[in-house]
This record gives C-alpha cells, structure tokens and sequence, in this order.
C-alpha cells in the first residue's frame, strides 16, 4: 500500500518476525535515498556484507510514466541491498522484472547477489506467466477482499490461492505463493499455510498501529467503520477519479471505506468536482470525503497497537491454531 507504509513500518514487521515492504508507488528518486540512513541504523547487528532485512514494492504503471525515473529508483533500492523487490499492476512487468535481474546495480550490492523478486498476481493466468515464463521467485496471489488496488473481477483470496496452487507444477520446481486479502489475524494465516502457501501478506491489519503514516482522521474512519463488517468497504476506481489517478491497468481498482466520494461518483458527479472537494476534505482532515483505502479484514481488527504487539498476536494466534490440527485430525481417524 503506497501510501499505509513507510520505512519505520517495514522495520518493525521485519524485527517483529515478518518481513516488512515499504510501498515506493508514487516515490521518487530523491526520496529513496534519504530511506537507507534509518533502515541500516535500525539493524545494527547487520553484517555489512548481508541484505537488508526489508523489501521494496513498485506499480509497474507508474514505471512505465517515467521509466527513466523509474529505473533510478530500482538501482537505488538494488545498490543500498534490499533484500527483495515486489513488482505490481503493470502492462509490462516483465520490461521491469528483466531490469531487476540485468541492472548494473546488482554489481555494486554489497551483498554480492541480486534481491529476490515478488510479483503480485490477481488471476491463475497471469500466476503462470509470472512463474513459468518469467521464472520470478515468489508469486503473490491477491485476492477480492484486499485493500487497496486489486483486480476488479478477481475472486476471493482463498478461490485465487487455490487455484493457483493446482495449476502451478507441483514437482517442487514452483516458486512460493503467498496468499493477500483480507487477513487480519494468525488464524486465517494458519488456513492459508494448511492449503499449501507458503506464506500471507497482510497490509490493513498494520494501518491501525502508532508506525502507520495513515492521518488520525484516518485512522478514527477505520475504528468508526468496523462496526459494519465486511460491508464497510467497496471495489471503485472512484477514489483515483478523486486522486486524478484513474491510469492504472484493465480491470484495476481499489478498495477503500465506502464514504461520500463514492456517493458522488455513483450519483454522476464531475470528476472535477469530485476531486476539489476531496482536496479541500483532505486538507481539513475530514474523512466523510477522504481516501481510506482498507481490506475487509478491517471488521477484524479490534483497535490501534504498536508493530510489535500485533506480529506478537498474529504469530500466537497462527501457532495456537496450528497445534490444534494434529489433535482435530486424530479425532476424525
């Protein structure tokens, strides 16, 4: 998520036992610099000949705008030794997968081998190509309940992982697939290792955390909305008519809380106007008419905690569950 990250967040999930993505969508080159200074000092323990314990993710549309720009950016992330890079939402992230692995940047990583390579999948189509014919190392499988942008007419996560996990090779040539959407807690992590992934990505459950870079009047929207479950968000591309950023692929849009933006837009509101009074809530903190992009797991989350104490939760909650199933499967033989 773009704008629910930042390199303090990423830090906290890799130090809590995850492993933390700063989202670097709408970045540019300047600004990732000044990133590496607080993430080396955040490890002090690090050998200097070890990657960074943290990932960076890009929108490969928004590469595509300034490829020069956006080239510049994956040296950067490459030559200060991330340890991996997610790639999403392009209608050609080959083009940029290929420059991950071909960049003059893998040269100069003091680690001596180039980041491993995530790309986000929303159907069992574009899984395959990601992994057999751009042979990635891990294929994220992003299913409806997702916050943020997502396919418009993907199914849910556990259909998505399912059936990608059936059509990938299952003589261990395959790489790992990670289940995102709508997770909130370790037992839902624990369903989606008992399918067959190999790990989850969770993205809302962070943005209820003091780290977060979400607003207060964003925050308090996702504390407000629980109350309404799973209905509380909607799928739209309404939110980027009101960011002026409606450029993303076919079949692309985000989730978000269901607010008047949407209202708006639904009732055939110009999107000019859509967008000057989402300038003018955004800049009075008013959430009746601002962005909260957020995943149905939102109706799970039960209120704002620090990093730690949520990897704490989620790595209790899965483990707990996972105890269980020896237990419950002797009692059905």
């Amino acid at each position: 998520m773009a704008f629910g990250t930042n390199p303090r967040t990423a830090v906290e999930v890799t130090r809590g036992g995850g492993f933390g993505f700063v989202g670097a969508g709408y970045r540019n080159p300047e600004s990732l610099n000044e990133d590496f200074a607080f993430i080396r000092a955040s490890f002090p323990n690090l050998e200097s000949n070890k990657p960074l314990p943290v990932g960076y993710g890009f929108i490969g549309w928004l590469l595509d705008k300034d490829e020069e720009a956006g080239k510049q950016m994956i040296d950067i992330v490459i030559e200060n030794g991330v340890q991996a890079i997610w790639l999403a939402f392009g209608n050609d992230l080959h083009h940029w997968v290929e420059h991950v692995r071909s960049s003059p940047a893998n040269a100069r990583r003091c680690s001596g081998h180039r980041p491993l390579i995530f790309v986000q999948v929303t159907s069992v189509e574009e899984a395959l190509v990601a992994a057999n014919e751009w042979k990635v190392d891990v294929v994220v499988a992003q299913g409806t309940e997702a916050g943020g942008h997502g396919g418009a007419r993907t199914p849910s996560t556990f259909m998505l992982v399912s059936e990608v996990l059936a059509a990938l090779p299952q003589d261990g040539t395959a790489p790992p697939v990670l289940a995102a959407g709508g997770m909130a807690n370790g037992t839902q992590v624990a369903a989606y290792l008992t399918l067959g992934a190999a790990g989850a990505v969770l993205g809302t459950r962070f943005l209820l955390t003091p780290e977060s870079p979400y607003t207060d009047a964003q925050k308090t929207a996702l504390l407000a909305a629980r109350s309404a479950g799973s209905g509380a968000t909607v799928r739209t591309l309404a939110f980027d008519y009101a960011r002026d950023t409606a450029y993303w692929p076919a079949h692309i849009n985000g989730r978000g809380l269901r607010n008047k933006i949407v209202d708006d837009v639904e009732a055939g509101v110009d999107h000019a106007a859509v967008q000057a009074r989402w300038k003018t809530a955004t800049a009075a903190g008013d959430s009746s008419y601002m962005v909260v992009f957020a995943g149905q797991g939102l109706a799970l989350m039960d209120g704002i905690k620090p990093i730690k104490d949520v990897m704490a939760e989620l790595h209790a909650e899965l483990v707990k569950q996972l105890q269980k199933l020896p237990r419950a499967v002797a009692a059905k033989l």
